[in-house]
């Protein structure tokens, strides 16, 4: 069956690229709370995730996406999990964490003519999460170092940076949008598998397999 993180993948890059340099595409796709807050134009919420400030910023949450997503979306289709839903959820979690991760940003500038923001960021983060909560051990890298560095530490440090270069600011790019997709990823991980009463409990796993490391 086809890989929902490679139609994911596909079909942003696709949307990414035909937008560079196309002032007026990116325009009319764009997070822009004012559009929003004034013009009704909500679908800005789902359509800024598609577009990217430029090939690095792409390759960079697509590459996230692609490793991260053969973490989740097997894990989503598993029996102890969702099994035949698996699918449909893995990319309900996707597309929802868009939105809920730029929620915060909205109510912040809904009124500031000057700030618009780009990029999957949000909801490739929440699938980085959601990928850290079922495999804290996991070793990664972070930006220039090699993968040596668990999940369960990784994590903090990715929320630190995109805190810093939040503050630091300077670029399109939402870096608190990393923040609050993170939070979504796992909150919506473990209230699915609460709700749908599987036999693996996503939250309470993931402490148990970080505590064994101490």
């Amino acid at each position: 069956m086809m890989s929902i993180t490679l139609v994911i993948i596909v079909f942003t890059s696709l949307v990414s690229i035909v937008s560079f340099g196309k002032r007026k595409t990116i325009d009319q796709l764009i997070f822009d709370p004012t559009a929003i807050t004034h013009r009704g134009q909500w679908y800005r919420f789902f359509t800024s995730g598609l577009i990217h400030a430029d090939w690095e910023h792409l390759l960079f949450n697509m590459l996230s996406l692609y490793f991260f997503g053969q973490i989740v979306e097997p894990a989503f289709e598993s029996n102890v999990l969702f099994g035949a839903q698996g699918k449909l959820l893995y990319l309900s979690l996707y597309v929802v964490s868009l939105p809920l991760s730029l929620l915060s940003s909205y109510l912040q500038h809904k009124d500031n003519r000057g700030y618009r923001s780009l990029g999957a960021s949000g909801a490739v983060s929440a699938i980085v999460f959601a990928g850290i909560l079922f495999n804290p051990t996991a070793k990664l890298g972070f930006f220039l170092i090699p993968p040596i560095i668990p999940g369960y530490i990784f994590g903090p440090l990715y929320l630190l940076a995109s805190a810093w270069l939040g503050k630091r600011g300077g670029d399109q790019i939402n870096h608190s949008a990393h923040i609050s997709g993170a939070l979504v990823g796992v909150a919506i991980t473990c209230l699915l598998a609460s709700a749908l009463q599987t036999a693996y409990h996503p939250w309470q796993e993931f402490l148990n397999k970080v505590s064994l490391q101490f």
